[in-house]
């Protein structure tokens, strides 16, 4: 197999994932015109995170953390890649099928649980009907996650990235559609879901048939193969239960404030989109390359790949945190503030938006430090540091929602970011060599914090300056493109100046 090529591997990911964001954003300011923050919003968003949760929870948080590591050896090694891909894919399968059927019966139990605020009123029915709709998403979605991992691992990203379109597309076509047929928007919504996880699964199982793995679904079988998987996925399902245990009690402490878990997915979404630009594009690459080369004891090429993973995720997320920290209220009034979304909803998102940005460089920093771990078939080691998060998590969402209201839940999810990040990096030195940052990264991070601060002071006054023009309805959109690209431009000047990159840095990379 071909080396993967580490920062043409991140681009790539990185541009199709922007386009999926983009597009993902464009959907979200739909659905806040359409649906705004009411009841309707608030079930369908709970509705929707559901299958979300228990993909995130099954096939992203622990099946290709343990399938992406050993197919990628077995592709190195030429070891029957295929049929283990084939007993992985159907034993997902099933295992899907079985807590689908389970889920659309428990789900009135299910929605309580993720929105005990939505007890006795209007969003209880509906979040129940709506997620009795979604949940089949799972199924699509989850062996749609396999696949991508088969793709990757054999560095190809293209069709596995670019599969989120397919959701943001259609989704975007739905509510146009059913704007102009006048059909009620949350059920229309509710639908368009499991019809867009059965694109993405079509689209992956193609490119992984192009790829030489026309994947079959055949009885399920216990094979030593797959019992290894399963050994070292089951700290993995762990880990993604407290994962989805800190989104639960975020969701919780939300359903108890008016509007809030609109405010708080909203803000989400957004500063999701960096997020999901590197942090996605580093974990997806990262992962195959550091497997094939702990295979072949490149120790030299494990550290290569780590200092440039790290040195990306700075530089593209440092800047884009300390935005998110000065500018808040104008990205969101501009971007959102329309139709069924009010002031107050921009004041109160952007808020949330803030608090989120500040654990920005920490959700990607973990990205690029668990394959260290999961490269080397490590599952339990993150489980441990999980669960200590966890607790931080729940101890100040819950025991500040009294004195903070619904951005304690923020606060909560940001502190717990970091305190899962540093336990990561403490974890690393015992690694030797292979997990160590090289002279060059050890030179360019505080540059990247010097560029970043400077690019944080201008666009301060430069809001200032902006203001009325951000405020007012004919000029609020050119006024924040404005703001934003000189951002950028100043960013990119300063990072240049004092050494945080240089232009060869783009051209000949491994």
């Amino acid at each position: 197999m071909k080396p993967i090529r580490l920062i043409r591997g991140f681009l790539t990911v990185g541009a199709w994932t922007l386009l999926s964001r983009v597009a993902g954003f464009a959907r979200d300011v739909l659905t806040a015109n359409y649906l705004g923050t009411g009841p309707v919003a608030e079930a369908f968003l709970v509705a929707f995170t559901l299958p979300n949760m228990f993909r995130r929870f099954f096939a992203e948080g622990a099946f290709n953390t343990a399938f992406v590591p050993i197919f990628s050896k077995k592709l190195e090694s030429g070891e029957d890649p295929r049929d283990f891909a084939e007993d992985a894919f159907s034993g997902l399968a099933f295992v899907t099928i079985v807590v689908s059927v389970v889920a659309i019966l428990a789900m009135p139990w299910l929605v309580l649980l993720m929105a005990g605020g939505f007890a006795g009123d209007e969003r209880l029915p509906l979040a129940i009907e709506y997620g009795r709709i979604c949940f089949p998403y799972i199924l699509f979605i989850s062996l749609t996650a396999l696949l991508s991992g088969l793709l990757n691992a054999g560095g190809r990203f293209i069709a596995a990235a670019g599969a989120p379109v397919l959701l943001n597309v259609i989704f975007i076509a739905v509510m146009l559609f059913a704007n102009y047929a006048g059909w009620d928007m949350g059920l229309t919504m509710s639908w368009a879901t499991p019809v867009t996880g059965l694109a993405q699964l079509a689209l992956v199982w193609f490119a992984a048939a192009r790829m030489g793995f026309p994947l079959r679904l055949r009885r399920p079988r216990m094979t030593p193969d797959l019992r290894r998987l399963l050994t070292i996925a089951a700290p993995a399902v762990l880990a993604g239960g407290v994962v989805q245990v800190n989104l639960l009690v975020g969701r919780q402490v939300g359903s108890f404030f008016d509007g809030a878990i609109a405010w708080l997915s909203y803000a989400d979404r957004l500063y999701q989109l960096p997020l999901g630009v590197v942090g996605i594009a580093i974990g997806i690459v990262l992962l195959p390359d550091l497997s094939r080369r702990l295979k072949s004891a490149d120790t030299f090429g494990s550290r290569y790949a780590l200092s440039r993973a790290t040195e990306f995720a700075l530089f593209l997320t440092v800047p884009a945190a300390i935005a998110i920290l000065v500018i808040p209220v104008p990205l969101i009034s501009v971007l959102y503030e329309r139709g069924e979304f009010g002031a107050n909803d921009s004041y109160q998102t952007a808020l949330a938006l803030a608090v989120y940005g500040a654990g920005l460089p920490a959700f990607v920093l973990q990205k690029v430090l668990q394959p260290l771990y999961f490269a080397r078939e490590d599952t339990k080691t993150p489980f441990r540091f999980a669960v200590w998060s966890m607790g931080v998590n729940a101890a100040l969402a819950i025991g500040l929602a009294p004195f903070f209201g619904f951005i304690a839940a923020a606060l909560g999810t940001t502190i717990a970011g970091w305190t899962m990040t540093l336990q990561l990096w403490l974890g690393t030195r015992r690694m030797g060599d292979a997990a160590r940052a090289d002279d060059r990264l050890r030179s360019r991070a505080p540059r990247v914090i010097a560029a970043s601060l400077l690019m944080g002071l201008y666009l301060w006054g430069a809001e200032t300056v902006l203001s009325d023009a951000l405020s007012t309805d004919g000029h609020r959109y050119w006024a924040l493109a404005v703001l934003v690209l000189s951002g950028m431009a100043v960013y990119g000047v300063a990072g240049y100046a004092v050494g945080a990159f240089r232009m060869s840095d783009f051209r000949g990379q491994r």
